[in-house]
């Protein structure tokens, strides 16, 4: 089966000028991956007609569906029409069922129709008009050499309509489509040239139609299985399958699957195993905890935290002695180590983890650069501490410490659950 291939184009200077954001391509981008077109291209072209025409030009030599949005008003900036005219030859002219629809639809607002308006029902006499349900500008159908061109409103809601209600339709019943199904692995804790090298084997392994992606970000690196075939049931098992192989390789970095972040994930793991948790971060200025109660439901195990941002605050409000600050500083471990202990006493919960560190850019020390963080979890049983060596950028070690100190809590709660697990068998 033929692999079917679409570019998006988005025409418009306002793009271009970054005045307003292009949501569209993202938006069609998830519709026809759901029903088996492969996205090739995105390109945003400005309101040139020489530009516009060499877009078309090029994007019909690299796909076979080219869905194009912008450019349909009624003003004089707006050219997609008549480009389209000039590409396929031939005239604009008023279409009299489009005619019909911009006339009721000013009616029914009780406003009169103005030849400017008119005028949006002038269409290239090479196009089936596509019926714009909530707006005035009608979609374009073009077919050439058994590729489609279609030509839509850039706002959004009627763009949308019409690709649900119409284009979809069309582009099944044109084409003979394939099955896309896309398998996401979140992993966190490794960086992704490590993960290449230790799945290398794995990848190579991988059939021909599936293929993998990395997708880093801030903490994390999504490992995205993309698999083409004609039965969705045969691809997620093979998926599965793949991905089982992967966890006895990476298993200790995997977290959680689809679109489920860290504190999604830590959540679910506190709340099946009856744990509660509380949070003593200076560095990260509550940002932890920001992220733990941004989950609904997180009051089922989040007991409290505290911000003790001065050396004043971690003495008086949360019991760090005196002689460890002076004599170690707070970014050290025998500070980080009784910032979690006493969290977890304070707010009397299963576990507390804590965060200090020099954020920057300011607080550095010739033995404690910008980005020195430690990081600490403890519960019960033991105490685990992490040193954080991070970049000059005070945003950026925030985050970047969130995401460490969550995973910490992530291992922490794997070994506490099977220690409790060996001692009951």
């Amino acid at each position: 089966m033929k692999q079917i291939t679409a570019e998006l184009l988005t025409i418009g200077d306002e793009i271009l000028y970054g005045q307003i954001v292009d949501t569209n391509s993202q938006w069609m981008s998830v519709e026809l991956t759901n029903i088996g077109v492969k996205i090739v291209r995105k390109t945003s072209v400005a309101d040139k007609e020489e530009e516009i025409l060499t877009a078309f030009a090029e994007a019909e030599k690299r796909a076979d569906v080219i869905l194009i949005t912008g450019g349909l008003g009624p003003t004089s900036d707006d050219i997609t029409k008549p480009c389209l005219a000039k590409y396929f030859n031939c005239d604009l002219a008023i279409h009299a069922e489009a005619l019909a629809e911009v006339t009721e639809f000013f009616k029914s607002r009780g406003r009169a129709l103005t030849e400017m308006n008119r005028q949006q029902a002038a269409l290239p006499t090479a196009c089936t008009k596509i019926t714009n349900p909530v707006g005035t500008a009608p979609g374009m159908w073009f077919e050439k050499d058994n590729k489609v061109f279609m030509s839509m409103p850039g706002v959004p809601h009627e763009m949308k309509r019409m690709i649900a209600e119409q284009v979809i339709p069309r582009l099944k019943q044109k084409y003979e489509l394939p099955v896309i199904y896309h398998k996401i692995i979140r992993t966190i804790g490794q960086g992704e040239s490590f993960l290449a090298e230790k799945i290398a084997n794995w990848e190579k392994a991988l059939p021909a139609h599936i293929k993998l992606a990395y997708l880093p970000s801030l903490g994390e690196v999504k490992l995205r299985l993309t698999c083409f075939g004609n039965s969705l049931a045969l691809l997620e098992q093979e998926a599965e399958v793949l991905t089982e192989k992967l966890r006895n390789i990476i298993g200790s970095s995997i977290y959680a699957y689809g679109e489920e972040p860290i504190e999604v994930a830590i959540g679910k793991l506190l709340k099946e195993n009856g744990l509660t948790l509380s949070i003593a971060e200076s560095c990260t200025g509550g940002n932890v905890s920001h992220m733990i109660t941004s989950v609904p439901g997180s009051s089922e195990y989040f007991q409290g935290s505290i911000v003790p941002y001065s050396y004043d605050i971690k003495m008086s409000q949360l019991g760090v002695k005196e002689e460890t600050l002076n004599q170690y500083g707070a970014v050290s471990e025998q500070t980080i180590r009784e910032m979690a202990v006493l969290v977890r006493q304070k707010f009397n919960t299963s576990i507390g983890i804590a965060t200090s560190g020099i954020a920057g850019p300011g607080g550095a020390t010739p033995d404690k650069p910008v980005g020195t963080v430690w990081i600490a979890y403890a519960d019960g049983e033991r105490i685990t501490t992490k040193k954080l060596q991070l970049s000059k950028e005070r945003h950026l070690n925030i985050q970047l410490s969130s995401m460490a100190v969550l995973n910490l809590l992530r291992l922490g709660i794997k070994e506490l659950t099977a220690n409790v697990q060996k001692a009951v068998n």
